[in-house]
This record gives structure tokens, C-alpha cells and sequence, in this order.
């Protein structure tokens, strides 16, 4: 093994991925699959960090099993699948990619809005099923036509503006105050938008707040004939409300890529409410599924993943105090997660005085359970110093990592 440690990377993330890492000196298994429970439990023992996609769970269990890691690594945007709790109150910091795979969701929702109102999707299953519809009944162009976006984040600001060019009206709505893009607009809240829409697509994180957002008393408040485009998360809309409205003729189609329940693996099979109706698009969680994003995801959270567990950087994690301090030569650098309690900086300040190590420089940061210090000392000092810091009551880690 590596002096520097094993990292495990699940689910097939690219190999670009695995080059970073193994070119910082870790070692890494790359598996093509997500791992359960118990074969997890196993292969992340001796793991400093590991890295996944959507179907692997990181459950407590598992968190309790590896006592050598050190970072999670979710190569994606959704961290549903990992006890992020847990983890912060271990110690352990989550790393995603927020923003990697933005332009691939947005340029299917845009082109899912042009098959939806052309009925593309029942076309070419006619047609390879040798049945020969030519018909301009119930087909329409984007144009002029209002785009409702529902979550304004940078999914929902790159679709704004994609849409704008082809000359769709854009209203928005979002719980937080967001800067419009161009000429977009935000609602008057959320039934105005839904009231006004002729497509309303979904960009919101899996929240209390979004869980099941969209159900029946909401789709009966959008347009007669309008459509519906989920590729958030699969709890945001209640299915059999939306195939209800489809079948009643209320909503003349819909194009959904996230579902409440999905396959764990290619083999099994897909069941959903929506199987069959007309003027659906369902794709299998594909959004972001992109070469272009796959590469990009794999470079942003590899180096992520590098920068903390070489330098101890947290900028971007998810569930963890974010710090980040510049290396620099000539000093010996202390990582201590500890209780976020009054006294533990003048503490760690007593240990170094007692040792006589001059700080060349520190940064903490505090998040409501944990604090996430980050502290330099001149070279020669450090080791001394580790013990004593690891030995405080209020320590839940502590690393010398250089």
C-alpha cells in the first residue's frame, strides 16, 4: 500500500479520477459497480478515502467500520446517499460536485421541452413500431411560449438562459432572493407560476421543504395543456398525481429523468405509474450523464479530495466547516477537528507555548457541533505537539500532515 493510503472509488467514475489521485501518491481501486452494505464494510476498513455516485450508500454503519477514513468523495451533486450527520460528528468532511454536470441537465431539459411540444417521444415509437402519423395536431413551437423554472440556482439559471435565446418567456420562482438572467423575471410566488407556465421544469435540492412539492393541488393549478419536466430529485413530485393529470388530458405531457423508487442496477427492472401514457419522456436518471460531465465531476472532487487530504483544505464540503490556509515551506502543518467548545483554541495555544513552537499561521472554523482548525508551526515543532493536541478532552481528530 501506498505510504500516503488506499482510496476506493465505486460506480465506474472516470479514470481521469483515479489518474489524479494516483499521481498524488494514494492508491486506488477503481470498481465499475456501487458496493452494499456489507461488501462495503469490508473494502472501506483500510480506506483513507472513498469516493461514489448516486447507489452507493455510506451508511452509519459503514462510517463506524472505517476507522482509517478520512473523506467521502460524491462524485455528483445529490449527497442523500451518505449519513452526512454522522460523518461531521466524527469528523469525516463529504466533498461533492455541485456544479460540474450544470450545462448536460440543461440541455436536455431544453431539448425534452422541443420533444415534448412536438410530440417527438410518440413519434418514434410509431415509427419503429412501422406506424407512419403524419400530423400537425397537437404539435406547437417553443416560441413565445412561458417557461416556468421552478429553483433558480445554477441549473435552473442555465436553463433560463438557453431558453431565453430560443425565444421562450422565462418566469422563475425560488425561496431565496436570486439576480434574473437577462430578461427572466421572477413570479409573484409559486401558484402564480405554475398559474402562467406553459412548461414548468423542476431544479431543486432534496429537501424537507421540496419533498413532494408537486402534488395534486398543485398540478391543478397549472395551465390545461401544459407540461411537466422533473430532473431535480425523484421525491419532488407526487408520480400518481402527474399520471392522474396525464391520463384526464389536464397536462399534455410530461418528461421525467429522477423517480421516488429506482433500479439499484441495470438488471432490474423500472416500474413507475407513467409507463405507457402518451407524450412521456422517461429517461433513466441521465441528466447529468454526460462524457463532458463525467469528466469534469472527476477532476473537481479528485482534486477536492487531494487538497484536504494533503493540506487539510475543506472549501466545498458539504457537511463540515470550511477552511483553507496556503502552504508554505519551512513549517509543519496540525489538522484538529474538535468539539466546537469554549477554550479549545487557547488550549491547543498553551500546548504549542509549552513546546515553545512559534505560530506561522492558523485558521478555524466552526459550524454549530464541530471546530476545524488548521495550524502551521515551525518546522521541528509539530511532532512534539500532535500528541498533546490529540490527548484534549474536546478532540474528535488530529493529524500532523506534514
Amino acid at each position: 500500500m501506498s505510504d500516503k493510503g488506499r482510496i476506493l472509488l465505486l460506480e465506474n467514475i472516470h479514470p481521469g479520477a483515479m489518474e489524479n489521485l494516483e499521481n498524488a501518491g494514494f492508491e486506488v481501486d477503481l470498481l465499475s459497480k456501487a458496493l452494499g452494505e456489507e461488501d462495503l464494510v469490508r473494502e472501506i476498513a483500510d480506506c483513507v478515502a472513498v469516493g461514489l455516485r448516486s447507489k452507493t450508500q455510506i451508511t452509519p454503519k459503514v462510517l463506524e467500520a472505517a476507522t482509517s477514513l478520512r473523506a467521502v468523495g460524491a462524485f455528483c451533486i445529490g449527497t442523500n446517499q451518505i449519513a452526512l450527520d454522522e460523518a461531521n460528528r466524527i469528523g469525516i468532511p463529504v466533498f461533492n460536485a455541485p456544479f460540474s454536470n450544470t450545462r448536460s441537465v440543461a440541455e436536455l431539459v431544453i431539448a425534452e421541452i422541443v420533444f415534448l411540444s412536438r410530440r417527438m417521444g410518440d413519434r418514434v415509437r410509431q415509427m419503429h413500431d412501422g406506424v407512419w402519423r403524419k400530423s400537425a395536431t397537437g404539435s406547437h413551437e417553443v416560441r413565445g411560449k412561458t417557461l416556468g423554472i421552478i429553483g433558480y440556482g445554477h441549473i435552473g439559471r442555465q436553463v433560463g438562459v438557453l431558453a431565453e435565446a430560443m425565444g421562450l418567456h422565462v418566469i422563475f420562482h425560488d425561496i431565496a432572493s436570486q439576480l434574473p438572467m437577462g430578461n427572466n423575471a421572477p413570479s409573484a410566488d409559486l401558484d402564480d407560476l405554475l398559474a402562467r407556465a406553459d412548461f414548468v421544469t423542476l431544479h431543486v435540492p432534496a429537501t424537507p421543504q421540496t419533498a413532494w412539492m408537486i402534488g395534486e393541488a398543485e398540478i391543478a393549478k397549472m395551465k390545461q395543456g401544459a407540461y411537466l419536466l422533473n430532473l431535480a430529485r425523484g421525491n419532488v413530485v407526487v408520480i400518481e398525481a402527474l399520471a392522474d393529470a396525464l391520463r384526464s388530458g389536464h397536462l399534455a405531457g410530461a418528461a421525467v429523468d429522477v423517480y421516488p423508487a429506482e433500479p439499484k442496477t441495470n438488471d432490474e427492472p423500472f416500474e413507475s405509474a407513467l409507463k405507457g401514457l402518451d407524450n412521456v419522456i422517461l429517461s433513466p436518471h441521465i441528466g447529468g450523464s454526460t462524457i463532458e460531465a463525467q469528466v469534469a465531476i472527476g477532476q473537481e472532487v479528485s482534486h477536492k479530495l487531494i487538497r484536504y487530504l494533503e493540506a487539510g483544505t475543506t472549501s466545498g464540503a458539504v457537511n463540515f466547516p470550511e477552511a483553507d490556509l496556503p502552504v508554505r515551506p519551512g513549517v509543519q502543518r496540525i489538522q484538529h477537528v474538535h468539539r466546537n467548545v469554549p477554550g479549545v483554541l487557547g488550549d491547543v495555544h498553551r500546548i504549542a507555548a509549552t513546546h515553545g513552537a512559534n505560530v506561522i499561521g492558523q485558521v478555524l472554523a466552526t459550524d454549530e457541533s464541530l471546530g476545524y482548525l488548521l495550524m502551521d508551526v515551525a518546522a521541528g515543532k509539530g511532532d512534539g505537539l500532535i500528541n498533546d493536541i490529540a490527548g484534549l478532552a474536546t478532540t474528535v481528530r488530529a493529524r500532523l500532515l506534514y
